[in-house]
């Protein structure tokens, strides 16, 4: 079995987000910023509302923008979220006239519940900040300076690898967003036992054992850990068995009963409850239908 990827873009998202992110469709309207125009050709004032999300990165020259009611200075380092609807005006200095990468773009919720796709057109904000001075800004711009020449260069398939990129920035700039709050020492602390729980999988993990991982008393880790992921410690765990047992039910030469002792259940009746009510069918249906076509 591969091993599991690191979970810190994860942590470092928004609960809501962590939750809805996985399962946005992106649709990319235009990118700008390094077509090589020179500063003069750049419009000194800009006042609009789009109707789709814009993410636009300071990388020289100074200005302001306005978003809403408030202004704000725009210089180097500096990221500015535009949701659909919210009216923004740009005002570049005339001697050292703020130079952007700007991404736009609108997203769809897609998700497959029990077989069925549901596609839901509704695309609130991001839980990003209008306004937020990039932390590392080295690795937000090297994302974002991928985007751009990938979209401008348009070599085939780019579109799709446009997509990937945009994901990738998002993820990055949540990295970024939340490295500067105070609950990021939380976070690590519960990546560090996410990361125990997957070398863990195979066996029975108590909460007192998890606890002890991070010096934490059960109560307090339950709560930290539900305030950072949505999910008590042992939900958690379960989730990660529950994927595991889904690879090896894929691999499809293994019995039901042999895949619930090999994530340490004893119980195949219980194991399989568990994963009917996590999943909606049971190990045996998931195994037919995914595997055999039946």
């Amino acid at each position: 079995m591969m091993e599991p990827r690191s979970p810190s873009w994860f942590l470092l998202i928004s609960k809501e987000d962590s939750m809805i992110l996985p399962h946005l469709f992106f649709h990319i309207h235009t990118c700008n910023g390094r077509s090589g125009k020179a500063p003069a050709a750049y419009s000194r004032h800009i006042s609009r509302t789009l109707q789709h999300h814009m993410l636009a990165l300071v990388t020289e020259g100074k200005g302001v923008l306005q978003v809403g009611d408030h202004r704000h200075p725009a210089k180097v380092g500096m990221l500015f979220y535009i949701a659909p609807g919210v009216p923004h005006i740009l005002e570049r200095d005339h001697e050292d006239p703020a130079l952007f990468l700007t991404v736009h773009f609108s997203y769809a919720r897609v998700s497959l519940q029990e077989g069925k796709w549901d596609i839901s057109d509704e695309t609130p904000a991001l839980s990003l900040q209008p306004v937020q001075v990039v932390k590392e800004y080295y690795p937000v711009e090297d994302t974002f300076g991928k985007l751009i020449d990938c979209w401008n260069t348009k070599l085939p398939g780019y579109e799709f690898m446009a997509k990937t990129l945009l994901q990738q920035l998002i993820i990055t700039l949540y990295q970024d967003e939340r490295k500067q709050t105070p609950n990021f020492a939380a976070s690590q602390k519960v990546e560090k036992m996410i990361h125990f729980m997957h070398q863990n999988s195979q066996q029975k993990i108590t909460l007192k054992e998890l606890s002890g991982q991070v010096d934490l008393s059960p109560a307090y880790l339950s709560r930290m850990f539900k305030e950072t992921t949505g999910y008590s410690p042992i939900e958690y765990f379960n989730k990660i068995k529950m994927d595991k047992a889904k690879e090896l039910l894929i691999e499809g030469n293994r019995k039901v009963k042999e895949v619930a002792q090999a994530l340490g259940y004893s119980d195949e009746f219980y194991f399989s409850r568990l994963f009917k009510r996590m999943e909606g069918i049971s190990p045996s249906e998931y195994s037919s239908k995914k595997v055999h076509g039946l």
